[in-house]
């Protein structure tokens, strides 16, 4: 596995793996790197002749300073478990001037109004910097391919708005979320949990399975209360729960048998802001 530090360096790559008309598929992440982000490359592996990976801790999608500078940074083993896992061809670790080279401004987007749904109701320009970084990224890399995993599930959504808005020839692949053996959906950020946390957050997923037996059986207001009273805990809080539509990520309070749902759920435990979602059979 390569790995390349500098825009500079990389262009050069990308250049001759094009000149050799070698299909590529990219996952982009910011790093502190396991299970789920491995699974990502299984998938891009299967279906392209290079595999790329990025980690870049990205400045403009955080709205809390202190996330950003609590977020964990891990690159020395993030690159030993990519070349571990034999998957990947080729890491790139951009500078910020690599991908900001007049400044750190995030663009505007129009995403069709799912930016302000859910995490973007909760985190005001969040999206715009998603769209800012990954937009750089795809421009360097130049996939045939991108893999995004579903346990952000609306970030999947920007991402496939943004390839549809910027009009790019790039397949956007959901790949499912990557579990610990409790249900607990793997994060980078589940390294900040202690180990009683983890064991507490194992709730979740509980939960989210709950909902899915509730499903079509009582109402969502009746679901939503229920899921309310299960958080009521000294060492949980419920931040949001809502069932939407899969396409437009409206919240909705009754069901149609021609829609696709979706639960997402945002629990903080201690100081870390856990997210996660189960599509309702």
């Amino acid at each position: 596995m390569q790995v390349f530090y500098d825009s500079h360096s990389f262009s050069g790559y990308i250049k001759t793996q094009k000149e050799q008309h070698k299909t590529i598929g990219f996952a982009p992440t910011m790093g502190a790197l396991h299970a789920g982000h491995i699974s990502l490359y299984k998938e891009a592996r299967q279906e392209n002749d290079i595999v790329i990976s990025s980690v870049f801790v990205n400045p403009t999608q955080f709205n809390n300073p202190e996330d950003l500078e609590k977020y964990p940074r891990t690159v020395e083993d993030d690159v030993k478990k990519l070349e571990d896992s034999n998957l990947v061809d080729a890491l790139y670790i951009p500078r910020v001037e690599d991908i900001y080279p007049n400044g750190m401004d995030r663009k505007h987007y129009d995403f069709g109004g799912i930016e302000n749904e859910m995490e973007g109701a909760a985190r005001p320009g969040h999206f715009d910097g998603v769209g800012t970084v990954v937009e750089e990224l795809f421009v360097q890399v130049q996939p045939n391919n991108a893999y995004f995993g579903e346990k952000d599930f609306q970030q999947l959504k920007i991402i496939e708005k943004l390839v549809e808005v910027l009009d790019l020839k790039i397949k956007i692949h959901g790949v499912k979320i990557h579990r610990e053996e409790n249900g607990l959906a793997m994060s980078s950020r589940n390294m900040r949990l202690s180990e009683i946390e983890k064991e507490t957050s194992a709730l979740i997923y509980k939960t989210l399975k709950k909902v899915n037996e509730w499903f079509k059986v009582i109402s969502v207001p009746e679901i939503k209360t229920r899921v309310e009273e299960i958080f009521k805990r000294k060492d949980m809080e419920l931040e949001y729960f809502l069932i939407a539509d899969e396409e437009t990520l409206k919240e909705v309070d009754f069901f149609s048998e021609d829609r696709n749902f979706r639960a997402f759920i945002v629990v903080n435990v201690g100081n870390v802001r856990l997210i996660d979602n189960l599509h309702l059979e």
